[in-house]
């Protein structure tokens, strides 16, 4: 009988209840601040990292695990789990998934490492639909094939008011000539088949507000949603007009609602936000 251990980045949008209950090992990215260095999640939170961000004098640099933090992880697993999945974060933001994919050649472990082409609670989706099935006990290749399935069926729409750290960042690079030259843009951005790309930009919160209205429409279609989340950077008052529509047109659907990762706030910027979701 399989026995499937599932670690992930500390990208991924889980609340601590979620990763004690399912057994799943998050390897932690690195931060530095100004000439300070922390490690995700271990001696920095989230709502920590955001006000050192907002008060810092230059951009913050956010790393991948090295090769030796996956190691570490992968060396506390217990020698009775059959495989270890490794569900990470879309290689459009960072470099983790090929690290990850590094180990294989380190361990003599049944290892395996997915690039699930989403972060957050867009990640956690599939995250916490391996780790069921892994409980369950189904094999890799069965807990692949329904991850797979929720991939296809995620949505990820993010609101950005401030373009200066995503263009810092280099995350939108290609459309730097034509968005550094306007002021007070705001862009809403999707991410699918591992592209971030800009699916509105305006002057103006109005322009996302408009945008987020018909994503509210969409959601309302849809059928069979199965959980909903919102992340954000450092303002909740657009995030909590959401929630308020959400738990009016779809009140049955599991709603999460926290502070984004470091990696994430760092790229978004102050004010930015996502919302997430998938159906089966």
């Amino acid at each position: 009988m399989s026995k499937v251990k599932i670690i992930t980045d500390s990208s991924v949008q889980l609340t601590e209840e979620e990763i004690k209950e399912n057994d799943i090992s998050v390897v932690p990215l690195t931060i530095e601040i100004d000439g300070n260095t922390y490690v995700d999640g271990v001696d920095i939170s989230r709502e920590e990292f955001v006000k050192e961000m907002d008060a810092s004098k230059n951009l913050p640099k956010t790393s991948q695990p090295s090769l030796g933090t996956f190691m570490e992880v992968i060396d506390s697993i217990p020698e009775d789990y059959t495989d270890i999945l490794s569900l990470n974060m879309t290689v459009a933001i960072s470099g983790t998934v090929n690290a990850a994919k590094q180990v294989s050649e380190m361990t003599d472990r049944n290892y395996e490492a997915i690039d699930t082409e989403f972060t957050d609670r867009g990640l956690a989706f599939q995250v916490l639909k391996a780790a069921k099935l892994a409980k369950e006990g189904k094999s890799v290749d069965e807990i692949k094939a329904a991850i797979n399935n929720v991939r296809d069926h995620t949505y990820l729409y993010m609101g950005v008011t401030s373009i200066e750290n995503i263009l810092r960042g280099g995350r939108l690079s290609r459309f730097a000539g034509t968005l550094s030259t306007l002021l007070n843009l705001n862009l809403v951005l999707t991410l699918k088949n591992n592209s971030l790309d800009v699916a509105k930009r305006g002057r103006g919160r109005k322009t996302i507000e408009k945008y987020m209205n018909n994503v509210m429409d969409e959601i309302k279609s849809l059928k069979n949603i199965k959980a909903i989340g919102i992340s954000y950077v450092d303002k909740l008052d657009y995030v909590n007009e959401l929630k308020e529509k959400l738990q009016e047109i779809v009140p049955e659907v599991p709603l999460l609602i926290r502070v984004t990762s470091p990696v994430i706030a760092t790229h978004a910027g102050s004010g930015a936000f996502a919302i997430e979701f998938y159906t089966e």
